[in-house]
């Protein structure tokens, strides 16, 4: 290994190959995250993809914001009410068996949507009961995840990219890149044919190559099991390729580039000291027996397996792998979230044109209204075709209600409980905590309380407005100990999101000196604890939670200010505050 990377055309290059193989074996390979910017790079493989799907198939567009009864099936309202009985419309996943879908801006798909995707593929079914009837489809299709993430931080839900087989980073790639072709039409299909004809039947060396793959996957730290599936799949597709039904070097090679270096996250251990060189004496003796020993002996395959792909991982994958640390947000960005929790509650404010599904409700009072105007003309046009309905309501007169919901405000205190700060800011942050929840009942917010010492951080104060219950946790609140600053940005962070999914607005409120002591693992490592800090720091940030960093030293802590620069939030340095000052600088936020 030279250890500089692979070069724009062999990545080209392998990315043909991966669109020939998924398109030979889609049922086995699910799909491909393309990570890609749009552009001619992206169009490019595409269109190579759609050149090799059997008889003139198409990629159907599922957009991210689908809602489910178009996704499984559900009532057809419409039809419904024209039938003068329950009329269940398919949806998409459904009408996509045996085809293909490309799903748009994956970074941005939410959480629920990721995981009807993921059983979906899983299953290759779909079960749907509900409003009174009951569903199953065969749900057998291949995904083309696109991902236009800027960052590492913005990418494909993780539960679905670990069902896709493929993983491909385009997105440094250029025009004069493209310079490969891959694979014909024709070779494609002929794949096909080969491996839905042989479905039972193993191919020449599988299990070798399923072994080698499994031992690939552990020395690159790939601790999935569908890694090695995947791989195992994608060199059977690449033999069917060359007419073959039987797995050899190169294919096992292929696969392990397409499959098992994109999720590496490790490189694997040196391999043990070479035994000292045999005397000068017995060198002469053995070197016959080297030579034939080395004809006949091919190279293991676990390690073609892990050469192949290291040959394909980029020069800084270390680097990257460190800087993502906590980095991939672990949800859904909030602001979808609260438009469809709002969108199920607050006061109504009227009803627009609109059809029921994805949390929007039907105002069954307005919809009468728009097809009213309308029945004499409709009962002359439909007179003797359809059934004498007393009222024939039609598509265009739904009328979905529209609700404003008041988004609640929710302070998160994260209080610092260590035995560097708890002797000096205890009794003022509980003096605090109380003052909030007081205000809290005129504004009908509330408050939630962190506390983190020793190894952990614990929610002590679930999101509350009762005055009662949060003395009683305050009270008998500890102090002394380690700080686990780490843990009490992700456990921050974490209830933050959480709230932003029900429509809430969260505030952080950090009192701490910065000086964290234990990493996010758990062992007291001051440096790691540090890094790993600045890294949930950087996450909070991200998140777009709106925090404050309340410095508790008795002097400026250089650590609290780059703590709360990393994590966007406005620095407060109290030394001398009391309980009544801290509540007023949070509440004039």
């Amino acid at each position: 290994m030279t250890g500089e990377g692979p070069q724009g055309g062999q990545v080209w290059s392998d990315a043909l190959s991966a669109a020939a193989l998924f398109a030979a074996d889609p049922a086995s390979l699910k799909g491909v995250v393309l990570r890609a910017s749009a552009g001619p790079v992206r169009e490019r493989w595409l269109d190579h993809l759609r050149s090799y799907l059997p008889g003139g198939q198409s990629l159907r567009r599922l957009p991210a914001s689908i809602a489910d009864d178009r996704l499984f099936g559900g009532l057809d309202l419409a039809a419904s009410l024209k039938a003068g009985r329950p009329v269940v419309a398919r949806g998409l996943l459904a009408e996509a068996d045996g085809g293909f879908l490309l799903l748009a801006m994956a970074e941005r798909v939410e959480a629920d949507l990721a995981g009807r995707l993921a059983a979906a593929l899983d299953q290759g079914a779909i079960e749907l009961e509900r409003d009174g009837f009951r569903l199953s489809e065969r749900a057998r299709f291949g995904l083309v995840a696109l991902d236009e993430g800027a960052d590492a931080s913005e990418a494909a839900p993780a539960a679905l990219a670990e069902r896709l087989a493929f993983h491909l980073d385009l997105s440094q790639l250029g025009l004069r890149d493209l310079e490969g072709k891959g694979p014909d039409a024709t070779t494609v299909a002929a794949a096909r044919a080969l491996l839905s004809g042989s479905e039972r039947e193993p191919f020449r060396g599988e299990e070798e190559a399923a072994e080698a793959f499994c031992a690939g996957a552990v020395a690159l730290g790939v601790d999935s099991l569908r890694a090695p599936y995947f791989a195992l799949r994608a060199a059977r597709a690449a033999a069917a390729l060359e007419g073959l039904k039987e797995i050899g070097e190169a294919e096992i090679g292929l696969a392990a580039r397409l499959v098992l270096a994109p999720r590496a996250t490790r490189l694997p251990s040196a391999p043990p000291e070479e035994e000292e060189q045999a005397p000068p004496e017995e060198a002469e003796q053995t070197e016959q027996n080297e030579e034939t020993k080395a004809r006949d002996e091919e190279q293991p395959f676990d390690e073609l397996v892990v050469e192949a792909a290291l040959a394909s991982l980029p020069p800084d994958l270390l680097a990257a792998l460190a800087s993502s640390l906590g980095g991939k947000r672990k949800g859904p960005a909030g602001r979808s979230g609260s438009k469809r929790q709002a969108e199920q509650r607050g006061r109504p404010i009227g009803a627009r044109p609109g059809e029921p599904g994805g949390g929007k409700r039907l105002d069954l009072l307005a919809t009468l209204r728009a097809a009213a105007p309308w029945q004499g003309l409709r009962k002359r046009e439909t007179l003797g075709a359809e059934p004498d309905l007393p009222v024939q309501v039609r598509r265009e007169d739904f009328r979905i209600a529209r609700r404003k919901a008041r988004s609640r405000n929710t302070t998160i205190m994260v209080v610092d409980a260590s035995g560097s700060s708890a002797l000096q800011r205890l009794a003022e942050v509980k003096g605090a905590a109380e003052l909030l929840l007081a205000e809290s009942y005129v504004r009908r917010d509330q408050v939630a309380l962190i506390a983190f010492r020793g190894e952990a951080a614990e929610l002590l104060l679930p999101p509350t407005r009762s005055l009662a219950r949060a003395r009683r946790e305050l009270a008998s609140l500890p102090g002394g100990g380690a700080t686990p600053l780490a843990a009490a940005l992700l456990a921050a962070v974490q209830l933050g999101e959480s709230l932003k999914q029900r429509a809430e607005t969260p505030l952080i409120v950090l009192m701490t000196d910065g000086r964290g002591n234990i990493a996010l693992d758990g062992t007291a490592d001051r440096k790691r604890a540090q890094e790993d800090a600045v890294t949930m720091a950087r996450t909070l940030q991200a998140s777009r939670l709106r925090s404050v960093l309340i410095d508790s030293g008795a002097r400026k802590e250089r650590r609290a200010e780059e703590l709360a620069q990393a994590m966007g939030a406005r620095y407060l340095h109290l030394p001398f505050a009391d309980a009544g000052s801290i509540s007023r600088q949070v509440a004039a936020l």
